[in-house]
């Protein structure tokens, strides 16, 4: 399967199935518009016929004679044998052998709080309550999650924790306990752990900021941009809004990192459809690490976001890509954004590409009181209920569906070029908009095509372009925990 398009002036094309990019001229991209469905002699004849224009022999800046045509037609041959352009599909039987292997959990959201400080609009989580009760993680609760996952891991070594809520630094104190437990399991079970902690900020001081740049490998720092479109939508719970105390203290954390990974994650509504300004307010504060994520949310909502504003988003999308590339050529720097960021020369190993997140199978999410659900999303829904972190999984059945759901189990994915970057979409978001964790939320799909593409062009910008062939390793390191949706 081939994808073209135009972007920023670029012609592109992607082989999906390798995820090979090409950055051609006009000449080849029309070549390939009708490569496939016609005889060469037919190609020929209609590409002469079209570039008997003097205009586009101009903007091209070469003759077009049957001789270049058939050069052009040689060179794309000789990429189609070397399986970088409409390659074979492989991938299919891999996945079904995956599917056979022994469940092992290598990520877990512990939601050591179920209570926040902020009142936060669009929340899927109610303000912390996740349809059930207010309550703060015992340390007896949490140490029974993480010898769970320890116990559950198999033979992985790599495990990561999320700290999540609610708000988990109302809960400071079992965080820390938790992370030395952590530390301890290390040395007794050969394995290493990678924290990560998802805040609003408010209760951030030097002390935990210390403490979250010595153990935490990732720190979500939640903000949604310009003061007026955060203090909208995060508000808090006496409607005073949050901007002007969190921000200055989520500067102090992004500096502090010096380096090690953080997000500054904020989510856009139907209120700030220009969200291009809000990622920009971001960078130029001085936040390297954005991330700006469409709200999902039912059509009942004012704020959700509807199909007639996706030309607006599509528009948001490629002005923020022009802005990352004019930035990165005119003044040395630039800042990453991350549904922008796409791995073409390493990727995800052929089960993540294909299978996604992991969720209900490798990713779960722990409650206060210890309930597993299959990830943050799907927290309060009984129905998805797998067990507890005292008596394990008691669901297997529940765990086999999420095992079956893939690209090639989801009949809308079968032609889409972006398959192998979203690896099928969200799970939780299929399941609220369709009912079934297989199907797909397509508002999404079409935000997600498009961010696919601005992408690859900031790639193509760049001269950032391999071919990507990597194979499964049975403990991948850099395998994803999601930036909370």
């Amino acid at each position: 399967m081939v994808h073209q398009f135009k972007n920023n002036g670029y012609n592109i094309v992607l082989d999906v199935n390798t995820s090979s990019v090409h950055v051609v001229d006009d000449l080849v991209y029309d070549i390939l518009e009708i490569y496939k469905t016609e005889t060469k002699e037919d190609i020929v004849k209609h590409i002469c016929k079209k570039y008997d224009d003097p205009t586009l022999v101009e903007q091209l800046g070469y003759e077009v004679d049957e001789a270049t045509v058939l050069e052009a037609l040689e060179e794309i041959d000789a990429l189609v044998e070397d399986g970088v352009l409409y390659s074979e599909e492989s991938y299919k039987p891999l996945i079904e052998s995956f599917k056979a292997r022994p469940t092992v959990v290598k990520a877990m959201c512990l939601h050591v709080a179920h209570d926040c400080n902020l009142a936060c609009k669009y929340c899927f989580a109610e303000e912390g309550e996740y349809k059930g009760r207010r309550a703060i993680m015992s340390y007896e609760v949490g140490k029974a999650a993480f010898d769970f996952l320890v116990a559950n891991s198999g033979n992985r070594r790599n495990l990561e924790v999320d700290f999540f809520g609610g708000e988990p630094l109302m809960n400071w104190d079992v965080v820390k306990k938790l992370v030395a437990y952590g530390r301890e399991l290390e040395k007794t079970h050969d394995k290493k752990f990678r924290f990560t902690v998802t805040t609003n900020g408010v209760l951030l001081d030097q002390e935990k900021m210390d403490f979250i740049n010595a153990e935490m490998n990732n720190v979500v720092l939640s903000l949604d941009g310009r003061p007026e479109v955060n203090d909208r939508m995060r508000p808090f719970r006496g409607g005073q809004g949050s901007y002007k105390l969190i921000t200055p203290k989520h500067l102090a954390m992004a500096k502090s990192r010096n380096g090690k990974s953080y997000y500054v994650r904020g989510t856009f509504t139907r209120h700030n459809l220009d969200f291009y300004e809000d990622i920009i307010h971001f960078a130029d504060l001085g936040f390297d690490e954005i991330s700006i994520e469409p709200v999902v949310a039912p059509e009942t909502e004012d704020y959700a976001l509807r199909e007639e504003d996706l030309p607006v988003i599509f528009e948001q999308y490629d002005k923020l890509a022009a802005e990352m590339v004019r930035r990165k050529k005119e003044e040395g720097k630039c800042f990453n954004f991350f549904h922008f960021m796409i791995d073409l020369s390493g990727g995800p190993c052929v089960y993540k590409r294909a299978a996604g997140c992991g969720s209900g199978t490798e990713y779960v999410a722990v409650t206060p009181w210890g309930d597993i659900y299959p990830c943050h999303q799907f927290v309060g829904e009984e129905e998805w209920l797998l067990g507890n972190v005292f008596e394990g999984i008691k669901r297997d059945d529940i765990v086999q569906k999420f095992k079956t759901v893939n690209v090639y189990t989801k009949d809308e994915c079968q032609n889409c070029f972006a398959k192998f970057f979203c690896s099928g979409g969200c799970a939780a978001n299929a399941f609220h908009f369709t009912g079934n964790i297989g199907g797909v939320y397509d508002l999404g799909c079409q935000m997600q095509r498009k961010r696919v593409e601005c992408a690859l062009m900031i790639k193509a910008a760049e001269g950032d372009l391999e071919v990507s062939q990597t194979d499964c390793e049975e403990d991948c390191v850099e395998e994803c925990i999601p930036v909370h949706c």
